[in-house]
């Protein structure tokens, strides 16, 4: 048996480059909330020298030299676009399962090595001429090893966008000029730690005695180094839906007042609402934090992460807004300004099987939000999202001032792409 990863090429830029041909072969980055850091290069970018994560501020003047063209953080776009990708790595795939917004993992019972090569490049073709998105593809026992060999299916024409690795020969050249670093499940701990005793590729961990790994990490380790050696040992389950899911964001200006703290926590724990929903799942508890600028040394500094539990665990976007709310205004302390908040659910189960709480739980009415966040999930889908939202999630400016500012508007986006895959307003209009 074999697995395939199949991974959306330098997935934010390749979305904007769908509807702008012209910028093919041109430098892009994409920028983080509130225009802030790259979180997405081009190609033609990371052959400037230009790092992930780099802030904007600092590459400005460079950007400008070499004609860079830059775009704020799209995500409407990027998550109607990678849909599209699933739904033909669905179709395509014997069985499947998501690994990320561009990532999806498929399980080739029935392939030889050779089959399922000429599977992998056909599904990339098929993919880049119905969507526009390129997508690379590995190939091999273990996951673990498919993760590896999507790197070089990336980095060498010559694969055709998919990589498989099966024979040894393959398996320990491949890993031979893998660094440690880029072993899925290698962290920035364990590297450094992985380091000083001498390991820097992934052929130098995967020759060491399993008693030696054992003995020194645990079984999180030790379940990389099975997998390495070709032992597949991570379970489906495992990476096929999430245990916890967050929405956070750093503000453009720092904030204040509880009113306008409370319209973001509300949007947040929207989206976090409608995620749940996509993987067929519930939260017991909703955790809020809030935390100030800790780089401002002239302001009081303040942080807090508060959990709410709920009594039935649920997906309603009504019940996990209200709560986090409550969460807030347990936390909020007036008088600080706040630099980032962030809703994360946990204790996350299958819808099924959910214990109900013997007092406040309301067949009907838990029915009835049921049908309504269905509706309204299909009109968002419609007609772009935040067609329809709660009225939590809407900021009233006060009655002094006029001006009404939606919650988008609290966020910079000054860069913003339109989305004419999702919004009728901004459908290409032909001349």
């Amino acid at each position: 048996m074999y697995y395939a990863i199949c991974d959306c090429d330098n997935c934010f830029v390749s979305c904007e480059r769908v509807f702008r041909p012209d910028l093919a072969h041109r430098p892009i980055v994409v920028l983080s909330n509130n225009d802030g850091c790259v979180v997405a290069r081009s190609r033609e970018v990371k052959e400037l020298g230009i790092k992930m994560g780099v802030p904007y501020y600092q590459i400005k003047e460079k950007a400008a030299k070499h004609g860079i063209i830059t775009f704020s953080s799209n995500y409407e776009l990027y998550a109607d676009m990678t849909a599209r990708v699933m739904s033909l790595i669905r179709k395509n795939a014997p069985a499947f399962f998501r690994y990320s917004i561009d990532e999806a993992f498929c399980v080739l019972s029935r392939h030889t090595r050779d089959s399922a090569k000429v599977w992998g490049e056909n599904l990339s073709r098929l993919i880049l001429k119905g969507t526009g998105m390129p997508v690379s593809i590995g190939i091999a026992r273990t996951k673990t090893l498919a993760k590896i060999a999507v790197h070089f299916a990336k980095q060498y024409p010559g694969y055709n966008r998919c990589c498989a690795i099966d024979s040894d020969e393959q398996l320990k050249k491949a890993l031979s000029m893998t660094p440690i670093s880029d072993v899925w499940g290698i962290g920035r701990r364990l590297r450094a730690s992985l380091d000083q005793k001498g390991i820097r590729t992934a052929l130098d961990f995967a020759e060491k005695p399993y008693d030696w790994i054992a003995g020194q990490y645990n079984i999180s380790v030790q379940r990389t180094w099975r997998e390495l050696s070709g032992q597949d040992c991570i379970p489906d389950e495992d990476i096929a839906a999430k245990k916890s899911i967050m929405t956070s964001r750093s503000f453009e200006n720092l904030i204040g007042d509880l009113h306008s703290l409370r319209t973001l926590i509300a949007n947040f724990a929207a989206r976090g609402a409608e995620k749940l929903r996509r993987q067929r799942s519930v939260a017991s508890i909703v955790g809020v934090y809030i935390v100030t600028n800790r780089f401002r040394n002239d302001l009081d500094q303040y942080g807090k992460m508060i959990d709410y539990t709920l009594h039935t665990p649920t997906d309603s976007t009504i019940n996990i807004i209200s709560a986090a709310c409550e969460a807030l205004e347990r936390g909020y302390r007036p008088g600080y300004l706040y630099k980032k908040a962030g809703v994360m659910l946990m204790g996350i189960t299958g819808r099924e099987g959910i214990q109900p709480d013997l007092f406040e739980y309301s067949p009907e009415r838990e029915e009835k939000l049921h049908r309504l966040d269905s509706t309204i999930d299909i009109i968002n889908r419609v007609y772009g999202r935040d067609t329809i939202i709660s009225s939590a999630q809407h900021y009233h400016a006060p009655e002094s001032d006029e001006t009404h500012t939606s919650y988008t508007d609290m966020i910079r986006h000054d860069h913003r792409s339109p989305n004419p895959s999702t919004r009728w307003d901004d459908i290409i209009q032909l001349k």
